[in-house]
């Protein structure tokens, strides 16, 4: 169901909600890889580090959409830094000969089970996930942090629907590490064409009580007509589980940096829109961490009237 609502309080008065960001300068962007397990091998994987100026609040694993990488979510991933997390963007596969993909083109479980072990033994020293960070960080010619235990997770597009189901993964096979994780954010999700990955992965997540919430653009090709947020509405029996941005597009997760392809064939991100996915999206991971609910970040009727931020439209789910 869809529930109408007045202009978004969050934008205009929500930031101020948020912890104090430390300047953008502060935040250490660092390059690097990690190696995945593939179909009997390992793949090398481009992986950005964004690290925080303080003892990071929680490691955030954001994920890009279906043939993107990593640098279309700097923008957001250095926002995230700034607010004192530490932010893992690798880069995954949209096409692998041996079904190594970020989406599903017949059967990618394997693959992502193997990304899912690299949250499970992160607390191994020697294991890929601390040793790509540490390996960046000496690159870079300083310490690397201790990775946190507290986990978020946030996907875009297809890569929304790969976090969702290693999320769901660590609960049936990592029941420790599923443990530390205080919630998923899907951003405009994207169902693969094949498989049931996305119903699969919400239906155990909604069953665990995990928190999981949407920020969904309107339907269009590159959201395969919103499907994904259909997926979240169905499955998430829940009376809040996120917002559809009515002016919103595609790219809007990826903000300034998008490219001229993405913003050629999905839109471009107007700045109210990114700014308001922005403020949700860090509001909301605060809130995860905090077992808390800091009322402008869930838009019911009435609410403030923002001139300068989107309408947004509250979703409940089935």
């Amino acid at each position: 169901m869809l529930v109408r609502t007045p202009l978004l309080a969050a934008v205009a008065a929500a930031f101020l909600l948020l912890p104090t960001a430390p300047s953008a300068l502060a935040t250490d962007y660092l390059p690097g890889t990690v190696e995945i397990g593939c179909a009997g091998g390992t793949l090398e994987q481009t992986a950005d580090w964004y690290l925080p100026a303080s003892t990071p609040r929680a490691l955030i694993w954001l994920q890009h959409g279906f043939a993107r990488t990593s640098a279309q979510l700097a923008d957001l991933a250095t926002d995230f830094a700034d607010h004192g997390y530490l932010v893992f963007a690798p880069s995954l596969p949209f096409l692998d000969l041996s079904g190594c993909t970020l989406q599903n083109l017949g059967d990618n479980t394997g693959f992502l089970d193997h990304v899912s072990e690299l949250f499970a033994t992160a607390d191994d020293p020697t294991s890929a996930l601390p040793r790509s960070l540490a390996t960046a960080a000496a690159a870079a010619g300083r310490p690397a942090p201790a990775l946190p235990t507290d986990l978020i997770f946030l996907g875009h597009s297809a890569g929304a629907e790969a976090v969702a189901y290693v999320a769901d993964h660590l609960r049936t096979d990592a029941p420790r590490t599923w443990a530390n994780l205080r919630g998923i954010v899907l951003l405009d999700p994207v169902k693969s064409f094949l498989g049931t990955n996305t119903d699969t992965a919400l239906t155990g997540i909604d069953a665990a009580g995990l928190p999981a919430l949407t920020i969904s653009a309107p339907p269009s090709l590159c959201n395969n007509l919103g499907t994904g947020t259909a997926a979240v509405q169905a499955h998430l029996h829940r009376p809040f589980v996120g917002v559809l941005l009515p002016y919103g597009v595609h790219t809007d997760a990826e903000g300034t940096s998008s490219d001229a392809i993405g913003e050629a064939l999905c839109g471009r991100p107007r700045v109210a829109d990114s700014t308001t996915l922005h403020t949700l999206a860090i509001g909301w991971t605060g809130d995860f961490l905090a077992a808390t609910t800091t009322p402008a970040f869930y838009p019911s009727p009435p609410a403030w009237i923002v001139p300068a931020a989107p309408e947004a439209i509250p979703l409940s789910g089935s």
